[in-house]
């Protein structure tokens, strides 16, 4: 595991416990940096040792890789480039402060937050075979197999700490071409899975009735609370 998966997992983490409505909401680049995972307050759960090192690595996730974040396409294109130049850049994602950035819903399917992540390191309880009371010495019948002493059994220890709540995955779309967000115009991202606007932030997955107003998903023909067509016509 390396600064990029140990910083991932930990923002997940962060997240979890202190911004759950990031799980399916996105944020701001400025925010994640100075409030979301501010290095001085979390060089010791990442093991980055100097602040150089923390800010190459967040330009690393910013650039989207592992596809670890849905990111803007530019910053990621102006990122990508600024990594693979031989003296990067380590501040250049502060020009995007304002950029949105959304954990992605791929990576944190494949992703187990919680004491359940190493499930190698977890204890175990061994019972030595000599604590196991022997058969009494009689003759066993002759159709039957003498018994046998069971194998030493070893049992997990159950975890003082309760397990990790599941997380909230949202749903994706993919935009055809000169498809535009309902909410900005501005067009979306043809050919690539999307939950959220790269211009506004609004979650393009959903929509809402135009009669009663209730929240519909993309592609429903009929409201299903007051029945109305979701599309004049």
């Amino acid at each position: 595991m390396d600064n990029l998966d140990r910083m991932y997992r930990h923002l997940v983490r962060t997240i979890r416990s202190r911004f759950p409505q990031y799980l399916s909401q996105p944020f701001n680049v400025g925010e994640l940096h100075q409030t979301i995972l501010p290095y001085r307050h979390h060089r010791r759960e990442l093991g980055i040792d100097t602040n150089e090192d923390y800010e190459i690595t967040l330009s690393q996730l910013l650039a989207g890789e592992r596809n670890y974040l849905i990111v803007d396409d530019r910053m990621h294109d102006v990122l990508k480039a600024e990594m693979s130049t031989p003296n990067p850049d380590p501040s250049k994602f502060k020009q995007f402060a304002t950029a949105r950035v959304a954990l992605s819903p791929g990576a944190l399917r494949s992703l187990i937050v919680g004491p359940e992540e190493d499930a190698a390191s977890m204890p175990t309880l061994e019972i030595p075979v000599g604590q196991v009371s022997p058969p009494p010495r009689t003759s066993p019948p002759v159709d039957q197999p003498p018994p046998r002493i069971s194998s030493p059994v070893v049992a997990p220890v159950p975890s003082a700490t309760p397990p990790a709540q599941p997380v909230i995955i949202s749903r994706t779309v993919i935009p055809q071409a000169g498809e535009n967000c309902q909410s900005c115009n501005e067009p979306l991202p043809s050919g690539r899975a999307v939950t959220f606007c790269p211009h506004c932030g609004q979650n393009v997955t959903t929509a809402h009735c135009p009669a009663c107003g209730s929240e519909l998903e993309v592609g429903w023909r009929f409201c299903p609370t007051c029945g109305r067509p979701t599309t004049a016509g």
